[in-house]
C-alpha cells in the first residue's frame, strides 16, 4: 500500500536501538555528515545528553556514560569519526546475541513435582535412618504438597503425597499420616477468585 503523503515506520529504515527513537537516530545521521571533527564531537556530546534523558534507567549503572557512548557508536553504524571520550572497542558486544542454553538431557518424568524433587527421591532411597533423613522427608513431603497446589491438580491431599512419596522412593519412605504434620499450604489466587 503506497499512499502519497503517508509515511509508515514499517517502510522506514530499521532502528539500531529503538529505545532512543527515530529522532535521535536522525540526529546521529546528521552528526556523521558534519564536515568539521570538532563540530561532530560537540554534536555527539549533545546527543549523548539527550540519550540520557530517553533512557534514564542507565544512570543506575556505574559505567552508564560508557554505555551511552557505546550506543552512540553503534547507532552511527560505526561511521561517526570523532575523538571518542571512552574506549569503544567493546561496543559490538552489546548487539551480539547469547549462545542458546543447553537443556538437560534427561527429561523430567514427574512434571508436577519437578526435577529437584525427583533428585530428592533418589537421595531418600539411599539415606540411612536418622534425624537428617527425617528432616529431608519432612521437607520433601511439604514441597510435594506445595507443588501439587501450584500445579493445579486440585488434589493436594495428604494421602496422595504419602502415596507418591512411597511409590517414587520404591517403598523406602513410609509416612504415618496420624503422626506426620504437614505445613499449611496457602490457596492460590486463582482458587480464591473462583470461590468469590
Amino acid at each position: 500500500m503506497d499512499i502519497k503523503g503517508l509515511d509508515y515506520n514499517t517502510q522506514r529504515e530499521k532502528l539500531v536501538m529503538s529505545e532512543y527513537g527515530r529522532e535521535i537516530q536522525k540526529m546521529i545521521e546528521l552528526a556523521c555528515e558534519l564536515p568539521n571533527r570538532e563540530e561532530r564531537l560537540q554534536c555527539a556530546q549533545t546527543i549523548v545528553k539527550l540519550m540520557e534523558t530517553k533512557n534514564p534507567q542507565l544512570k543506575e549503572n556505574d559505567d552508564y556514560e560508557q554505555t551511552l557512548w557505546n550506543h552512540l557508536y553503534l547507532m552511527s553504524h560505526r561511521e561517526l569519526e570523532i575523538d571518542w571520550p571512552y574506549d569503544i572497542s567493546e561496543a559490538d558486544k552489546i548487539l551480539s546475541k547469547p549462545q542458546p542454553m543447553k537443556l538437560p538431557k534427561e527429561s523430567v518424568r514427574l512434571r508436577h513435582y519437578g526435577r529437584l524433587v525427583e533428585e530428592l527421591f533418589k537421595k531418600l532411597k539411599t539415606m540411612p535412618d536418622g534425624e537428617e533423613r527425617d528432616a529431608l522427608v519432612r521437607y520433601t513431603a511439604n514441597q510435594m504438597k506445595r507443588d501439587l497446589a501450584q500445579f493445579g491438580h486440585g488434589s493436594m491431599d495428604d494421602e496422595r503425597v504419602a502415596s507418591d512419596l512411597a511409590r517414587f522412593t520404591d517403598g523406602a519412605i513410609q509416612i504415618d499420616l496420624n503422626a506426620f504434620r504437614f505445613e499449611k499450604v496457602a490457596q492460590t489466587d486463582e482458587k480464591k477468585k473462583k470461590k468469590k
